[in-house]
Formats: C-alpha cells, sequence, structure tokens
C-alpha cells in the first residue's frame, strides 16, 4: 500500500490532464469573448450602413428628377 501511494504521488499524467483542461478552458473563454464583442460591432455597424442607405436620394423618389 505504501508503495502505491508512493507511485501515486509521482504520478504526472494526472496534471498533465488537468493543464490541457484549464488552457483549453481561457481558450474557448476568449473565443465567447471575442465572439461577443464582434458581434456588438458588427450590429452596430450594419445598423449605421442601413441609416445612411436609407437616407440616400437615388433621384427616382419623391421629388426627384431622375435623368
Amino acid at each position: 500500500m505504501i508503495k502505491f501511494i508512493k507511485n501515486f504521488r509521482k504520478d504526472e499524467d494526472g496534471a498533465v490532464t488537468v493543464d490541457w483542461v484549464v488552457l483549453t478552458a481561457a481558450v474557448v473563454g476568449l473565443a465567447i469573448a471575442a465572439y461577443s464583442a464582434i458581434e456588438t460591432s458588427s450590429t452596430g455597424l450594419i445598423t449605421a450602413a442601413g441609416t445612411a442607405v436609407t437616407g440616400q436620394n437615388d433621384g427616382f423618389g419623391a421629388g426627384g428628377g431622375g435623368a
């Protein structure tokens, strides 16, 4: 039993697994944060572009002379 405990204490395979789990969780967290920031910015950009396009006079609307 003592030999088993000593071997278990020296074994580092579990520590490597924990390191990979923590690293993967950090990468996933950063990806979620980046997605959230990009989504917020792109929504604002799309709204601004839609407003700008709507406000343009193509010359064929009300009061426009056209060609």
